[in-house]
């Protein structure tokens, strides 16, 4: 078996078009009947001798038999929609997304030299600085209002390459008092780079976290929490997974792996379902495709989450995702809170959050008759919304929470209200702080 990574990432189709086998215009490629021919019996044969289900693997192989056989790929002179219609076809059959045939000279030439050859250190460096200039996966880090770490990333990597990389992450979220993690955008990885992550959540005591069965060896291989790590284990800290429908294949073992030890909280939409992991195999020297040989298998459940996803715990729009985690744990802070400024400082974060969830909106005419100057502060109507700037001080955009009360993005602790009169005229701002203080500033122009 091919020791390179590309071969045995645990891997979404998405990550797998970026960066496995990326589409490529054809160099000196000659494609004709022949080709297709050679295409689809290649295919047949991989998926026989290695697709995790051989009763599946064979109606696949069978019906793109067929299907060349009664001349409906004849009419097709693009080998990439090619691709895409034996693509259809396979997952027509399996409903497996893992399934996805490529058209791609270089890379399918490159991996045809590798099966000869065996293990290529060149490969293995030419992979690790893909990876290293994609930070190993991790696109923000940072720490959100409430302490609340947070962290954005697209891949699980394999921890021969990104340990360093994930224990800086982790070492960031040390001391924050929850941790949301956002696999929104995530479509995969290495079930090892699963295992070292969950690892940090857990105390010293292995947690049998999944299995692994590979058809080809007839072997299952478990995976258990770390009992070395980098840094320190945070087993207590609240945790949330944020997920969407593209969020798939080990992204989505991650979020079912918590889900069902009850150590995490997953937000949003019911993930992609792809639980069959596999790898990159050439076709011919213009094709290749990625063949599912393994299925996850829960030591809990005893299943996995192939064609259903990952139910949400909380069911909300993705784009509403992270404000609607933020405010779950903010609420389970404040429930342990024994310091009532603190609990009123994260209820105030949650009537923040609360607002963006449930956006009003403000007419054109009621904007622009709050634009003026109040005292030292002014208003102004610019481009369909308000901004707010004291004298000497830099200029805020406004987002309203209600009709006459906004909040600001880099302000968490300041909001503005106007006062009107009997007749509905502004007459004053008042500036509300999240300790209870106000400042009122009369208007002036």
């Amino acid at each position: 078996m091919l020791k390179l990574k590309i071969f045995i990432l645990f891997i979404g189709f998405m990550i797998a078009a970026k960066i496995s086998f990326a589409q490529q215009e054809p160099v000196n490629f000659t494609f004709d009947s022949k080709v297709k021919q050679q295409t689809v019996k290649k295919i047949s044969n991989l998926l026989d001798e290695n697709y995790i289900f051989p009763d599946l693997a064979k109606k696949m192989g069978d019906l793109i038999k067929q299907n060349l056989a009664a001349g409906n790929y004849d009419g097709i002179d693009d080998p990439m929609k090619f691709a895409e219609t034996l693509t259809a076809d396979l997952q027509s059959v399996s409903n497996d997304k893992h399934i996805r045939v490529r058209f791609s000279p270089e890379d399918a030439k490159r991996l045809m030299e590798q099966e000869k050859k065996g293990s290529d250190p060149d490969d293995e460096k030419h992979w690790n600085e893909m990876m290293k200039k994609e930070n190993y996966g991790f696109k923000k880090v940072e720490r959100l209002p409430g302490n609340i770490g947070y962290v954005d990333f697209r891949n699980f990597a394999s921890p021969d390459y990104s340990k360093e990389t994930v224990a800086s992450v982790m070492k960031f979220l040390e001391n924050t008092d929850a941790i949301i993690f956002d696999l929104r955008m995530n479509g995969g990885g290495d079930p090892a780079g699963v295992q070292l992550i969950c690892s940090y959540l857990f105390t010293e005591t292995p947690v049998h976290l999944n299995d692994l069965y590979y058809r080809p060896t007839d072997e299952t291989k478990e995976y258990w929490t770390l009992r070395k790590i980098d840094g320190k284990r945070l087993p207590d800290v609240p945790v949330y997974v944020l997920t969407s429908k593209f969020t798939f294949s080990g992204a989505e073992e991650f979020s079912y792996n918590l889900k069902n030890l009850k150590r995490a909280t997953i937000v949003g939409e019911t993930t992609g379902g792809g639980a069959h992991p596999g790898g990159v195999r050439a076709i011919n020297e213009g094709f290749a495709i990625f063949v599912p040989n393994g299925r996850a298998i829960s030591p809990i459940t005893k299943t996995n989450w192939e064609g259903v996803g990952v139910a949400p715990d909380v069911n909300i729009k993705s784009e509403l995702a992270l404000e609607k985690a933020q405010i779950l744990a903010l609420e389970k802070l404040a429930e342990k809170s024994k310091d009532e400024q603190q609990t009123n400082t994260y209820r105030w974060m949650v009537e923040s959050l609360n607002a963006v969830l449930n956006a009003p909106t403000v007419d054109e005419t009621t904007l622009k008759n709050y634009a003026g100057t109040y005292d030292d502060r002014t208003i102004t109507y610019e481009g369909g919304r308000l901004y707010y700037q004291r004298k000497g001080r830099q200029k805020y955009a406004m987002t309203p929470m209600t009709e006459d009360t906004f909040m600001f993005k880099d302000l968490e602790y300041f909001r503005i209200k106007f006062v009107k009169d009997a007749l509905g005229v502004v007459y004053e701002v008042n500036g509300l702080y999240d300790d209870g203080n106000q400042d009122r500033s009369k208007r002036t122009n």
